[in-house]
């Protein structure tokens, strides 16, 4: 899915055009959701597909939303990144290819996981008041 990036322009805040569409990243501890513990789904900020649950978001005390697995493994795709003399894994909004962050394999079971995401590339759609 392809944006219009003068659309993109208008509609994002600079950091999340230059995170989601540059592979930017958020100083840490300063994004939006680096300690939320609200219940909901995490979707992305470009094209609102449906990305993580907090139900799988722990403290990894890294000072970025973290989570142990993606909400469902065809939303996001993994990609190796070699910028900045290292090698990681990029991952990206498989619909719309927005950089999101990178996951490690440093988390907690069940996966062994951690995605470390940019607050700037996520939208928290909180979970109704039962």
């Amino acid at each position: 899915m392809d944006f219009d990036k003068a659309d993109l322009k208008q509609r994002l805040t600079p950091l999340q055009y230059r995170v989601t569409q540059e592979a930017g990243t958020e100083r840490a501890f300063s994004g939006a959701y680096w300690d939320t513990k609200d219940p909901g789904t995490y979707t992305c900020i470009v094209c609102d597909t449906p990305l993580f649950s907090s139900d799988t978001k722990y403290d990894s005390g890294s000072g970025w939303p973290s989570f142990y697995e993606a909400l469902d493994p065809e939303a996001v795709e993994l990609h190796v990144d070699r910028s900045f003399g290292m090698v990681r894994t990029e991952v990206t909004c498989a619909k719309c290819g927005a950089h999101l962050g990178h996951v490690f394999p440093d988390g907690p079971q069940p996966t062994g996981d951690r995605y470390c995401m940019n607050s700037a590339s996520l939208n928290l759609e909180r979970a109704e008041a039962e």
